[in-house]
This record gives C-alpha cells, structure tokens and sequence, in this order.
C-alpha cells in the first residue's frame, strides 16, 4: 500500500466518532433525498402510467339482461370506435349491514350502496392488483376497492332482506384503475346476492381508438347504445373523472414535497459540508506533520478528500438502501392516494443523488484541504497547539481578520462578565470560537425548525379542511332513505312526522336536514347541483371561503366549480329555475367543496313549486354530551322507519390522501431533524476535542462533570433559540404559500380557519423545538465531555 493510502486508512480507523457521524449524516441526507425526489417523480401523471400498466378501461358499461340477448350484447364490442372489449361480467348493486362483530361502523349499521361485479383477479382489461389481503376464494367472501371500502380486513357484512341471508367476509382489498365496481366477489356468488324477480346486469369493459376528451367518450357512449337494443345499456362509468381526479391529487402533492425537498437538499448540503470541512479543518496539525515528511499540498488534499470519501461512501449506500426501503411503505400509500404512479424509486433517481452527494463531500472537502496544504509546515504545526481563535490568526489572517477576531475576543469578555455560573457563561461564549462553523448549523437547525413547523401546519390545516370538505356527512346520527326493503315509497316522506320524532327525542342537541332538488341556475354552463337547507346548519362544519352564510330566501353559497364554470363571484346575483318559475338569488358566500353546489335555504324554493328529490333527503343530528350514539340511532330508527327512513351512526370519515400527505411529511420531517440533530452533535463534537486540552485544565481547577454538561449544553442553547425564532416564522411564511398552492391545485380556496392555525399554543412549543434539537443533538458530546479523565485531557494536544 502507497503512503497516501494509509494516511488515508489510518485517518478513518483513528477517528472513528468523526467517521460514524459522517456516516450517519450522509446516510440520512441520502435517504431524506432519495425519498423527497422519487415523490416528486411518483406524483407526475401517475393516472396515465397505472392506466397502461394496468389495461385500463375507457368504459364501464352495465346493460340489463332482460332487454338484450347475449349475442346483442356481444355484437356491442364491434360498435365504431372499438379497439378492445371485456365481460360480460354479473353485476349487482346492493346496501348491506355492517356485520354483527364489526366495531367501525358499529355492527348492524346500514352501509352505502355497492356495486358488487362476479369475475376473476386477471382479466384482458382493468387488471385488479391485491394490495392487501387475498383474493376471494370462493362464495362468502369479497375484495373491496382499495381506499373506498367501507368496511375493513376481516370484517363481515349482512344481507338480511335477501333469500338466505347471505354473509360476506372482507379478504382483501385491491386497486383497480378504471374503479369497475366497488368491489368483487365469486362469479357464482352473484345469484345468491340478486333480489327475487330481478336478474344481474351485465358489466363489459370498453376501449376506444379516441377517448381523450368528454365529447370524444359521449360519442363512444352513444356508439354503444345505438348498437344495443334501446334501454338495454342502463348505466356507464367514463374513465375521464378518475383521471382527472388522480391528476388533481397529484398536482396537490408536488407543492409540499417540493418544500420539504429543498429543506432537505439544503439541510443536507449544509450538513455535509459542516461535518467534512470540520473534519479537515480539525486535522490541521497532521497536516503540517504530513508536509515536513515530505507530501505536497495536492497529495494532503487528495489524501483528506479521500478521508471524506471513504465514510461518506458507505453513508451514501447505506442511504440509498435505506431510502428505497423507506420507499416501499410511502410509495405504497402515495400510489394508493393518486390512484396509480411508482410503487419503487427509479433507477436514475439511485444515480443521480448519490453522485450529487459524493461531489458535495468532495467539494466540501477539497476547498479547506487546499488551503491547509497551501499552508507552510511551521505554521500548519503551530495552529494545532493553538487556541482556536489564533489558529484563525496563523491561518494567515488579514488586518479584516484581526479586526473580526479581536471583535469576537470582546463578545467573549462581555459575556464572561454576565452574573451567570462561570461553566455558563463558558458555554455561552464557546460558538464565538468557531463562528463559522456555528452559523452553519445554526441555519441548519433553521431549517430543521422549518421543516417540523411546515409539517405541524400542514397536519393542522388538512385535518381541519378535511372537516369541512365532509360537512355535508356530519353528524353523529344520520337519518336517510335505505335503498332497499323500505316500507313506504320514500317519495311520500313525512317530514314534519321526521323532525318531531327527532326533537322529541333525548339527547338531540340540534339537528338539519339537506335534500338535493331539481332547480337549475339560469345560463349555468357546468352541472350545478342545487341543495336545500332546513333547520340549524351552524354545528355543522361547513366551512367558507369568503363571503358569508345564506340568511333566508334570496341568498345562496356556491363552491369554487360553480364560480369558475359560471364566471361568477361572491357578491353576483344569479336566477333559480324550476318548472317554469324563475327567482333571483345573491351569492354570499363561497362554501369549501370540490363538488359543483349551489347551497340555499329550503324556504327559497316556494317561488318555484318547493319540488326535491325526496329519496335522497337525509337529517343530521347531533347529540347533546354523554348520549349513547347506538342507542339512540337504535329508538330513533324504530320511529322513522314506518316513515320510509333509516337512523344510523355517523363514521369517522378518513380520507386517504390526507393521511397520505400528513405520513409523507411526518416522515420527511423526521429525516430533516435526525439530520439537523447529526450536525449539531458533529459540531459539539469537533469543538470539545479540539478544546479537550482547555476542558483538562478547567476539570482540574474543579469543574464537576455536571458543571462540564452544563458547559456544553449551553454552548449550543443560544444557537437553537435563534434557530427557534427564525425558523418558526420562516416556517409560517411556507405554510402560508404551500397551503393555498395544494388547495388551487385541487380547485379550492382555503378558508382563513384552515390557514391561521399557529395560535400561540402551538407557537411557543414549535419555538422551543428548535433549542430541544440542539440540545438533543448536544447531548452525547457533552456527556462523552463529562467522562473523560482529568490526566487524559490534559495530555491531548
């Protein structure tokens, strides 16, 4: 081996805290990257990438069995347009219960519609991937749409009004890219789930040679149902609102991954750079050994920037591993929320990070190695028995740096001079021996403090604007038509006979109901939908974008679609109509929502006939403190049953791509901070051995090892309150511009309530985040700092 070679071995294996910290640095800087950057690549046009992968369909079709022979049905696939068909498939659609053991929802309680389709898992379009579970076995079982089922793994629904009362148990749940059904059981199952005097529809899957547009798939559409016998074609899915819906998600997704991305990229720059500048500049004295043996200034830098590699190396493969393994579980939940993308980082993404972070450590290594090579011996020899703020002197200081230097000497001395402890005081005045260094992680414990501030936001805001996107399902018990085995047709529902039963009953606290009509608005160039209000709305959560809450007739609220497909605003006055009648009507208010709404108050509708579509009425309540929820959706179900209508408890609603936006950045900042936390223990580090030798004489003038933790917890105290006052606003200001960019992604406004969520009991803990950082990462040098002998102190250079 040459001589540079083992310098090169030597410097790594003789400092080997140094060498682990900068493992672990590079290692979680990597990670951090690789993860923030294989996001950032899984969120674009994920739809269109599953849509191929997976086979998918431009149409779902049902057509009735009862109006059209199988041949009819066949003859559809070679309909003009045409390029590929699947099925027939048996299809019905059902509203199951809960089963008995099934604690969310509670059992017994009435569950939403469900298109259930009889096929296999593979198929020659829309191929069905398990993501969790198995695939049905057999009768019995079912595989529900991944991110939609009502129900989860294990648990059971009931069909009490069928023959037999069939019982389904959940087995698994799959992703299927066209969303064909909402879920899949056995083909023979399919009987055993279709009423009495009814037959199943026939589901068949379509492509077509032009589909990218909504008027290109109508005319498909209408291709199909001229090719079958007229009423034979009852029902199709088009695969455009799914994409749109997947490319909207997406689009939600890059602002914050962007920001968290460049913390990291930032971050980990900083950090790197810290961790191998310090650890060369900390090697000054070697190097002056190594020049009076002879090296030249461009072997000491190749030998150091080699010392830098090395570790740097392994952290950066160890990070690459570790952040595809990290990949898999968040990939995992991103691909469920945008409904498709990378299950897996890319290859030029395992590239292209790692060469990045291995021309940081080099450039980061190389500039301080040239400069102590350039260096003569004598003073390169000098500088490491020096104290630090002469080694900046003999490193060739300027009248500048002897002006700055003597201006740190004096902030030393004013600080000396503080009534504090003297290990204190000690403590406080030590970053001024390293300015540099301490500014340096400083800003990365900023940008640490951003991070954690920025994910703290966002988790407040998505919870709080999930609330109000899912007020129009609020209430802790609903009162609603079931689809099927009604007593009374539920367009005869008594009302009043309703709203008696339910303020007549204890525990209601307060109550509204909500009813879709048929009133349309005037020149409206989208498909509004018109939704009357009675009763107390104000509990409910429905939350405004600007503007104000409708006060009676003559007033409504409007979401973001109405306004951007009308070309309207808050202030504008609009004209209702319905059977023939027309009423004006003022927006006030624009209503967080990403459904095309028109809110009104129900009395509004007397100048148009009051007309609404009675089965699709439903009354929320909420219940007064201590109220058993069960029990009185129980004795309230009794009483509105005869009326046509159901009681159940109201469910906790998770939406998947909240929960997927609040992992991802709770992960993220997690990374940041364990990469924070890494930089302020190297440079701890790096000040206590250098100052070992000062820390000898202070112990054998009586510093106890508490006094010496205290020293250099301190050192590090003043650093993270400025990172804490700095960092959190600059946070704020982020939060304040990822937000709105997420909501305009998703065509929504944000309402001042889910942007002002830093209250001042959120403040002050994120503040002091910053100087718990420090100290955490401070900690272990100071306790290494605490144990060490007296004699061994005092014997180090």
């Amino acid at each position: 081996m040459s001589a540079l070679g083992k310098v090169v071995r030597a410097g790594v294996g003789r400092k080997r805290v140094q060498t682990l910290v900068m493992v672990l640095t590079t290692m979680m800087s990597v990670t951090a990257c690789i993860l923030a950057v294989g996001l950032l690549v899984a969120a674009q046009g994920p739809y269109q990438r599953s849509f191929a992968d997976q086979h998918g369909a431009h149409l779902n079709v049902l057509y009735d069995q009862t109006k059209a022979s199988p041949a009819q049905l066949a003859a559809a696939a070679h309909a003009p347009g045409v390029t590929a068909s699947a099925g027939p498939y048996q299809a019905v659609t059902v509203q199951p219960r809960s089963g008995p053991a099934t604690k969310i929802p509670p059992g017994g309680s009435l569950l939403p519609p469900l298109t259930l389709v009889g096929r296999a898992q593979d198929g020659p379009m829309d191929g069905l991937r398990l993501t969790m579970g198995r695939w049905v076995a057999g009768p019995g079982e079912v595989v529900f749409l991944d991110g939609h089922s009502p129900l989860a793994l294990g648990d059971s629904m009931q069909f009490p009004d069928l023959p037999g009362h069939p019982t389904l148990k959940v087995v698994g749940l799959a992703s299927s890219v066209s969303w064909s059904a909402d879920g899949w059981v056995a083909p023979e199952q399919v009987a055993g789930l279709t009423a009495p005097g009814t037959t199943p529809a026939a589901q068949y899957l379509y492509r077509f040679a032009h589909a990218g547009s909504d008027a290109e798939v109508e005319a498909d559409h209408a291709a199909l149902a001229a090719a079958v016998p007229s009423g034979a074609l009852t029902g199709a899915t088009s695969y455009r609102p799914a994409r749109e819906e997947a490319n909207r998600t997406a689009s939600t997704f890059v602002p914050f991954v962007t920001a968290f991305g460049v913390l990291g990229l930032a971050m980990s720059v900083l950090i790197i750079g810290v961790v191998v500048s310090g650890a060369v500049s900390a090697a000054t004295r070697r190097i002056g050994i190594l020049k009076s043996l002879g090296f030249t200034p461009a072997q000491v830098a190749r030998a150091y920037v080699g010392q830098a590699l090395i570790p740097a190396g392994v952290g950066t493969a160890l990070g690459v591993f570790g952040g595809n393994l990290l990949s898999v579980p968040v990939l995992g939940m991103a691909h469920k929320a945008l409904r498709g993308g990378l299950l897996g980082i890319p290859l030029w993404v395992d590239v292209v990070v790692p060469v990045g972070a291995l021309a940081a450590v080099t450039g980061t290594a190389l500039v301080p190695a040239l400069r102590a090579g350039r260096l003569r011996t004598v003073e390169a020899l000098a500088v490491g028995r020096t104290a630090p703020g002469a080694k900046r002197a003999a490193a060739g200081g300027t009248t500048d740096r002897a002006g700055a230097a003597g201006l740190l000497s004096r902030a030393q001395n004013l600080i000396g001079r503080l009534p504090v402890p003297r290990a204190l005081s000690l403590g406080m005045a030590s970053p001024l021996n390293r300015p540099g260094r301490s500014a340096t992680t400083a800003a990365a414990v900023v940008l640490g403090t951003v991070g954690v501030t920025l994910c703290v936001g966002l988790t407040l805001s998505l919870g709080s604007l999930q609330d109000g996107l899912t007020a129009d399902r609020a209430g802790k018990v609903l009162v609603q038509p079931p689809i099927e085995g009604t007593p009374k047709p539920v367009d005869h529902v008594d009302e009043a006979a309703v709203v008696k039963a339910i303020e007549s009953r204890s525990g209601t606290r307060a109550w509204y109901s909500s009813v879709p009509t048929p009133v349309t608005v005037a020149g409206n160039t989208g498909r509004s939908q018109v939704v009357a209000f009675t009763g107390d709305a104000s509990w409910s959560g429905f939350q405004l974008v600007s503007g104000r809450w409708f006060h009676g007739p003559g007033e409504v609220v409007v979401s973001a679609a109405f306004l951007r497909a009308d070309q309207a605003k808050v202030g504008d006055t609009v004209i209702l109509t319905d059977q023939g009648h027309s009423t004006p009507a003022k927006i006030t208010g624009e209503v967080l929502t990403t459904n095309d709404l028109v809110f009104l108050d129900r009395a509004a509708l007397a100048p148009l006939g009051g007309a609404v579509h009675a089965e699709a009425i439903s009354f929320h309540i909420d219940l007064t403190p201590g109220t058993d929820t069960t029990a009185y959706a129980d004795g309230l179900d009794q009483a509105v049953k005869p009326l046509g209508l159901s009681a159940d408890p109201g469910g906790e609603h998770i939406n998947i791509v909240v929960l997927a936006m609040n992992t991802l950045a709770g992960t993220l900042t997690l990374l940041l901070s364990v990469v924070a936390g890494l930089g302020v223990l190297n440079t701890v580090l790096l000040d206590t051995r250098e100052r070992v030798h000062d820390l000898g004489v202070l112990k054998a003038l009586g510093m106890s090892p508490r006094q010496t933790v205290g020293m250099v917890l301190t050192s590090v105290c003043g650093s993270g309150l400025v990172a804490g006052l700095i960092g959190v606003p600059v946070g704020i200001l982020v939060h304040h511009q990822v937000m709105p960019a997420m909501a305009r992604a998703a065509g929504i406004g944000v309402p001042d309530a889910d942007l002002t969520v830093f209250a001042p009991s959120v403040v002050g803990p994120l503040i002091l985040g910053g100087l718990v950082l420090a100290l955490l990462g401070a900690l272990l040098p100071a306790t290494w700092a605490a144990r060490t002998r007296t004699v061994t102190a005092l014997r180090t250079e």
